[in-house]
């Protein structure tokens, strides 16, 4: 008997698909023959933007691109910039918030991912925990800068303000007790049968493939390659701080979820170190009010919570860039959405198209 496939619209509106994301799917009866995503419904011209505007300006637009990792937005910007002017010197205390917000910053994302991934299968109680959690987060970085969600906090030399009396102990207080909420977690879905059988096993990618298509980031170390930009090819002192980079074996869905735990509890560990090596001084390099770099280009990269993050600018001397261009880890990771859902049943989509922790701000730009 002949048959023919059908065609499925995923998305735009299905929750599971963490944004703004269509794809289009090729069924043969259950299982996914191909799959095609759409891209474009969150352009917002983020680049052109930031070449219209001035240094310490972009900020505010890099804060917007991957809503779920501002302060690391903002912390590769500041750091392409200042690789532009080899002569600032950035005070060692600037340095050590920036990677306590960084780190913070991870934790919050990793969070919100867990918490939603948690929701795709079914399982609705972590969500509330995660969502426990987040907000303490956010409170610590509410008291810091105003904001919960983008803070334009980073400063090309430094950062905006210092932290406020009481707020390093409430940091500590929040890093005493994380570790006890992520056993949590682990207790309510690392063992469960339902979410295992929904997870291990589906949609394995090894280490060559993903290198070939550029993904970086926990879907990376899953495939069991240790390669972490903070180790790396370290910067903010990261070199300075103890903590393991978590792989995984098979990089099935369950590795992804077990690296991204293992990562808030490694991100816990450099919280603490940080606080402990927190230095008194200033906050802010002695810079120009109208910063204007020297001709030049550069291109620096830094660990998002999705892979590296980077940013290639060039200077011809004024004070805005006369280009920039981002590469967002996230869409590097959702290029390889049809060689992930080829061959699995539909209902293994949402766990894949999950497990790739995907935010559109950052594909679309």
């Amino acid at each position: 008997m002949a048959t023919e496939t059908i065609t499925l619209n995923f998305g735009p509106q299905h929750p599971s698909t963490h944004g703004v994301l269509h794809v289009l799917l090729e069924l043969d009866g259950e299982v996914i023959a191909s799959a095609d995503a759409s891209l474009g419904y969150l352009h917002r011209g983020v680049e052109k933007l930031s070449e219209n505007r001035k240094y310490q300006q972009v900020v505010t637009i890099v804060d917007r691109a991957d809503y779920l990792n501002a302060m690391g937005n903002e912390l590769g910007w500041v750091l392409a910039a200042e690789n532009l002017m080899p002569e600032l010197e950035i005070p060692p205390r600037a340095t050590v918030l920036r990677v306590l917000m960084a780190e913070l910053q991870r934790i919050c994302s990793h969070l919100l991912w867990l918490g939603t991934f948690g929701l795709d299968l079914g399982a609705l109680t972590p969500f509330l925990l995660c969502m426990r959690d987040r907000e303490t987060v956010n409170d610590l970085f509410e008291e810091v800068c105003g904001g919960r969600l983008t803070f334009n906090y980073m400063r090309v030399g430094g950062v905006w303000m210092d932290v406020p009396d009481g707020w390093v102990e409430r940091v500590m207080d929040f890093i005493e007790r994380f570790p006890s909420a992520i056993d949590e977690y682990e207790t309510l879905l690392t063992n469960n049968e339902i979410f295992r059988r929904r997870l291990i096993g589906i949609a394995p990618l090894d280490a060559q493939r993903c290198l070939a298509w550029g993904v970086t980031g926990p879907i990376l170390r899953a495939s069991g390659l240790a390669w972490d930009l903070r180790k790396d090819a370290p910067y903010c002192g990261y070199e300075d701080y103890e903590f393991d980079v978590p792989t995984g074996r098979v990089g099935d869905c369950y590795d992804r979820y077990l690296v991204r735990v293992r990562e808030m509890r490694e991100s816990t560990r450099i919280v603490r170190q940080a606080l402990e090596a927190l230095p008194d001084g200033e906050i802010m390099a002695d810079v120009p009010k109208t910063v204007k770099p020297p001709v030049g280009e550069t291109f620096t990269l830094v660990e998002s919570p999705r892979g590296q993050l980077g940013y290639y600018v060039v200077s011809d001397g004024t004070d805005k860039p006369y280009r920039m261009k981002m590469r967002g880890p996230s869409f590097c990771n959702l290029s390889m959405i049809n060689e992930m859902l080829a061959g699995w049943k539909i209902g293994d989509a949402v766990a894949i198209i999950g497990s790739i922790d995907i935010v559109l701000g950052e594909v679309d730009r």
